[in-house]
Formats: C-alpha cells, structure tokens, sequence
C-alpha cells in the first residue's frame, strides 16, 4: 500500500457514534486566532455542517500558471472562484474541493467534420511512420514568455452546485475554476493537451504558496487560509482534468473523484486506428471540442493553436502519434500520488468504458489508493443516480484523504456495481478475479457461437457487405433471417446465468475486397422472444491497423489477413434462456467514417471466434 505523507498535525480517533470538535488540519505558525472560533465537528467519521454557508467569503482570483500557450510573451492565467467559510479570515484553515472546467462560459456555434466521405487507403508500398510532428506538437505548449497582465472584467463569483451547498458548511473551501481559453481564462484550449494539465496545475500550485494569484486590480492575492490539502472532482470533461494533473504529482492534491473520465484522448476520438465519434457526436474530434470552449476574450488569438490541431490529430490514417501521447494519461499513472475514487456508467458512450478500465488497471499496476462505482446509466452524474449514498460516500472520502480522519471508507469493498434489475453490490476487484477468456468459435452450420471450433478440412466461408446508412441497431435485430450486410452468430440458450467482466475480443480471418474499410463487433443480448435484444457492447477497427494502432500497413484487396480487436469493456449478467450473439459489419451508422456503401467482406468461419471475460471461465458455459 502506497505510504501517505500526513499534512496534518492531529490525529483523530473516532469511535462509533463519538462526537469530537476538532481543529482542522494546518501548520501551528499562523493559526493562533483559531483558538476562538467554530471548529470541524466529526461524527462517525464524518465532517457535519456547522458553518454558515449564506456567510461564506466568496472572490475571485486570477492565477499564474507556467504556460504561454497563446503565444503573446505573457503567461496564461486561469480564473478562479471561491467560497470558504468566514472564519478563515479568523484563522481557521481549511483543505479544498477544487474543480477546473472548460464549460462554465458555455460553448460556441460549432461545425463538425464531415463523416460522409471515403477512407484513407496508405501508400501501397510501405507501412505510413507516424511521429514526425513532435516539434509541432511541444510548441502548442510550450513557456514562451514570462510577464504577466493584469486580467479585468471579472464578475462576483457564482456557486451553483452541490460541492459548496454540502461541504463548505462542513469545513472545506470550494474552488471552482476555469480551464485555459474559456470564461475570464487566458491562454488557448487544446482538448487534453500538456498547457490545460499545467493550467490546472497551477491552482493546486497557488493552494501550496508555489505560484502567484491576482485579483481583478492586479493586487497579489495569497491562499493564507488554507491547509493547502485539495481533492479535484468533475464529470466528463471536468474529470478528465483531475487524471490529468494527478499525473504530475503535484504536492498538495491528495485525492482525485474522477467521473465519466477521459484517461487517454486516443480513445476518446480513435479506436485501433479507426476513427470514431463519442456517441451522439458524429464529426466531433479536439479542434472540433477546443473550438468550442475557447470562450476567452478576443478568442482569434488562438486561432493558430486551432489550425495546428486540426492538422496534428489527423483524420486521415486514425494513428496513434505523438499529438495523442501527449494526451495519454495512463502511461504516466506511476506518478499518481493522489487517492482516486472513480465512477463510471457501463452504459457510456460518450467517455466509453475503456477510459475507466485501462487508467482504474494502470492505477492498480501502481499501487494507488482507489474505489470504484459502477452504474447502469449512460454518461451521468452519481449525484442524480443515488443521492444519499453518494454524498455520504464523498463525505467520507474527502474527510479521509483531506482531513486525515480516520473512518472505515477504505475497509470498505473496493467496488460497487449497479446490477441490471437496478440493484447495488459489492464486490472486492473489478474485473472479476474469477473472471477468465473463453473462446467461442464461429460454427458455419446455423451459424451458431460454441465452446468447440469446427471441424472438418474443407474451406467454408461467409460474407457481408458495407452499408454505412444503416444503423448498428437494425443490423442486430432479426438474427435468425440473413441479412447481407450483416454477420450474426448465436449461442444456444442459456442453462444458468452467465457474468462476464472485462474486456471481450474478436478474432476474425478475413479477406476485404477493398483498399480501405471499418470493421466493427456487436455483442449483443438476445431474450428467448426472439425480438427483445440489448447491444450489450461493441468494437471497432481501421484493418489497416491490425498490426498496430501507430502503423497503417496496407491492405490487397482480396488477401486473407487475421485482424483481432477488443470491443469496449463491460460487466454484464446474460439471464438464463438467453442468447449470446456477435453480430459483425463493416462500418458503425452512428460511430465511424461513413464511406460509399458496397465494400464486400468475407471471412473464414473456422478460423474466426470471440473471447469473453466469463465469471467461472468455460464451466459457467451451459446450455439449454
């Protein structure tokens, strides 16, 4: 277990129901006029609301961060509201729930890339080399200047939401702030690029006395009433930036609650060389998303950062370069110091699963301090799921990693999961321990899914052909009847329930009578009456990366290739009498490029299956 630097002078032991008026964490220098007012009170290991929250001290500041990304020799500054309790200014110290967004400003008009057009096919001959932008890439973020302006026009600070409501009464200053190229921010926006995670960098920075702030006259402005502690929390976006600075290890933020959280903008807008839209936002891509939050003043001054976005993300072969790695949060998780209470929807497909499974895995690999929710729902906030337990959750979670007290929130089982019938469970790993790759084979006879793969010597094959218009929806609905631009292969019913937990992978072989193409996976949920289906999960692949998502190899048109992809992480319980199925197609209606329709597909049935995390491994699978 990763050892924790305690900031804290007092160390509270709590028994159940105990009342303690405790002094709040903070250096003894500086804290003398603290004797007199109003300390925390802890009752079964939670922080209670004994503060005024109507008299609360609100202001704005403008922080100094290390980054010149909009290039006039002048570093970026991020504007900042926040509220703490009055007796601050008596002494009390408080640690701080801190949340850096893009979004408070609002969004502007936007145009999204036309989706409707041909793939790429790479140069015959040789395989495309990415990575020969990487001085391109650093100049988007890198410190050109460092004198400061004054930044005016700034407006009394709003609270709109839960954090302060619930816990500036319990002792905690909120910060809620705005990230780089938005709102009264400077600097420009560049979608999950190195000057936002340093832009939200820099309010820990000014918290822990490192880095400089200024209100609206230009006066410098200190955080003296602050133990200098802070836990960052958002949803999408605004979670995104708390995995992004964790990976700095920045000292003073001891805990992360990441919610529906990008951990790698790769995944977000890519997939295996594929690109791909968050759902509901074909055409979308970072220029797209920059373009929108860039809400500062005299916004065309990043209009170059803009362009170089456009150009560096590159639609056209999908691979991962250096532009992407330097958005990739997962390959610097051994940085992490902070705790990391993470939420997800298993129905998201905005900030899709992967996202949650490859940082919550890398997290572990480390060693970080971590819990785990896991919903039904699609993109959403835990507050509007389960109130009661989630704030009762947050309490405890900030009072434990912000204020040292010692209740039971880490003996707690690491995961919660929201069943499909609604209900919650515990569980003490995600994936699940037991879980194990089973390989269903492709069976030409019926077209069927079976633990066995064919027999027999003779060749078989089956083909599809590409009809981008039609939805991935109406692909998998009749799976009995054929359906020439879709594969379907099914399981026998269900004898018993069947759990799988993990990642699902296909393997096909397959020739495309084409240069270029998307594949795509569905597996889906079919119930005995033969028209009730869910999608449970899906996949997607550019075969021109079936080697590597950082290498196009071209395709003969015609050639048999193997091309293997996983489909999106899940957890999800198949009741008994139902049918597994993988449906395959070429590309996704609502998620792919969507080129001319007519590209054919054909695959080797025999040589073709699915690999499932299944609870219990093969013995789990039974059939009617």
């Amino acid at each position: 277990m990763r050892k924790r630097i305690f900031l804290h002078t007092t160390f509270l032991l709590l028994m159940l129901s105990t009342v303690a008026a405790v002094q709040p964490a903070a250096a003894e220098e500086g804290n003398a006029k603290s004797s007199d007012v109003q300390q925390i009170e802890v009752v079964d290991g939670k922080t209670q609301p004994v503060y005024s929250h109507e008299e609360a001290i609100r202001e704005t500041v403008f922080i100094e961060t290390s980054v010149d990304s909009d290039g006039d020799g002048e570093l970026d500054r991020v504007h900042a509201d926040i509220i703490r309790p009055k007796e601050t200014e008596q002494g009390l110290k408080v640690p701080v729930i801190y949340e850096m967004s893009p979004y408070r400003a609002g969004l502007n008009p936007i145009n999204f890339h036309d989706v409707d057009v041909p793939l790429n096919p790479v140069d015959h001959r040789k395989p495309v080399k990415k990575g020969k932008n990487k001085q391109e890439a650093v100049s988007l973020t890198e410190n050109q200047g460092a004198t400061s302006a004054t930044v005016a026009g700034a407006s009394e600070p709003s609270f709109p939401g839960y954090y302060d409501d619930y816990f500036v009464p319990r002792g905690y200053a909120v910060v809620l702030a705005e990230s780089l190229g938005s709102g009264l921010s400077n600097g420009c926006a560049t979608s999950g690029g190195k000057n936002e995670t340093l832009g939200t960098k820099a309010v820990i920075d000014w918290l822990n006395g490192r880095t400089k702030a200024y209100d609206s006259e230009g006066n410098l402005v200190k955080a003296d009433w602050t133990t200098g502690s802070t836990g960052m929390i958002g949803i999408s976006y605004n979670g995104t930036l708390p995995n992004a600075v964790s990976t700095t290890g920045v000292e003073g933020l001891e805990t992360i609650v990441p919610i529906a959280a990008i951990s790698s903008w790769y995944d977000y807008y890519r997939a295996n060389g594929a690109v791909v839209a968050p759902g509901g936002y074909q055409g979308e891509d970072t220029d797209v998303l920059a373009q929108a939050v860039t809400t500062r003043a005299n916004p065309e001054e990043c209009n170059d950062v803009l362009k170089k976005l456009e150009r560096l993300q590159d639609r056209e072969t999908g691979d991962y370069n250096e532009y992407w790695d330097e958005r990739n949060y997962v390959k610097d998780a051994n940085k992490v110091e902070a705790s990391v209470l993470a939420v997800h929807g298993l129905n998201d497909w905005n900030v899709k699963m992967k996202h949650l499974s490859q940082w919550w895995d890398a997290l572990g690999e480390n060693n970080v301090e971590r819990k785990l929710w896991l919903h039904q729902s699609g993109h959403a906030n835990p507050y509007y799921l389960r109130n009661e337990e989630w704030l009762d959750t947050l309490n405890k979670w900030f009072d434990h990693w912000l204020y040292d007290i010692d209740n039971n929130i880490m003996e707690e089982p690491m995961v919660d999961i929201q069943r499909e019938d609604g209900d919650w469970k515990t569980y003490d790993s995600w994936p699940a321990k037991d879980a194990n790759g089973v390989s269903l084979y492709f069976q030409q006879e019926g077209t069927s899914l079976d633990p066995k793969p064919m027999s027999g010597k003779n060749k078989t094959t089956a083909a599809f052909v590409d009809n981008p218009s039609i939805t991935a929806k109406t692909l998998a609905e009749n799976p009995n009847s054929e359906h020439e631009n879709r594969l379907v292969y099914q399981t026998p019913k269900l004898e018993s329930p069947l759990r799988i937990s993990g990642t699902p992978e296909v393997s096909i072989r397959a020739s495309i009578d084409a240069r270029a193409a998307n594949l795509t996976a569905l597996l889906v949920d079919y119930a005995p009456d033969g028209e009730t289906f869910e999608i449970v999960t899906r996949g997607w692949i550019d075969p021109q990366n079936r080697h590597s998502i950082s290498e196009s190899h071209s395709l003969v048109p015609g050639k048999e290739y193997k091309f293997t992809w996983g489909m999106q992480p899940d957890d999800y319980i198949f009741e008994e009498g139902h049918q597994l199925g993988v449906v395959l197609l070429a590309s996704d209606h609502n998620y792919t490029i969507r080129p001319e329709a007519g590209t054919k597909i054909t695959i080797d049935p025999k040589r073709s299956k699915v690999i499932l995390p299944i609870v219990d491994g093969n013995k789990a699978v039974t059939f009617e």
